[in-house]
């Protein structure tokens, strides 16, 4: 058994976000995200089935897909899709995201 802290254990680097794993095993992958404000992942998909969870952990952001898909990601929000649907994170604020990837890619 593993336990970690991302609340207390987590940097920001004022050039671009910050990941970090923080689990990965044959049945999924947890990593962890930081954000300045106004920095982004970029929309992107991947190939293979499966889902995705991303968990805004502190701050504000936005969830992006394709086209002008933009849904509001304030703290607490949750959102599961597809892992081959389009995604990305856009901060509006200083910003801690913990994404699930089952099965891990």
């Amino acid at each position: 058994m593993k336990s970690h802290n991302l609340l207390e254990a987590v940097r920001f680097d004022d050039q671009r976000f910050v990941m970090e794993l923080v689990h990965e095993s044959e049945n999924f992958k947890i990593v962890s995200f930081t954000f300045k404000a106004g920095q982004e992942l970029p929309v992107h998909s991947h190939n293979i089935e499966g889902e995705l969870n991303i968990v805004v952990l502190e701050g504000e952001g936005e969830f992006v897909g394709d086209g002008d898909a933009v849904i509001p990601a304030p703290r607490g929000a949750v959102l599961v899709a597809p892992i081959s649907t389009p995604h990305g994170v856009r901060a509006v604020t200083d910003m801690k995201v913990l994404v699930t990837i089952a099965p891990p890619i």
